[in-house]
């Protein structure tokens, strides 16, 4: 099975990318995953489940380690055709 994960970081600084937001970069950026898209609003990546399931335990974990109050996520099931 492939999973797409979207996420989010919060609190936004427009200015300078917040500790957590370059932690959650960091961590998919150096996961398993492929078609991995980050941006500062939003950011995706998919793979199979046990490799974006593991980036998400990871993501959340770090993330909130380094001063996010608050991860957005969503995680999708995706076709093989999409991949």
């Amino acid at each position: 099975m492939r999973l797409r994960v979207e996420f989010t970081t919060e609190p936004f600084d427009l200015d300078e990318a917040p500790a957590h937001a370059v932690v959650a970069r960091e961590v998919v950026e150096a996961a398993e995953l492929d078609a991995v898209d980050v941006g500062p609003f939003g950011n995706t990546a998919q793979g199979g489940a046990d490799a974006v399931l593991t980036a998400v335990d990871a993501l959340l974990r770090k993330a909130l380690e380094a001063g996010a109050t608050r991860v957005s996520l969503q995680v999708n099931v995706v076709e093989e055709a999409e991949a």
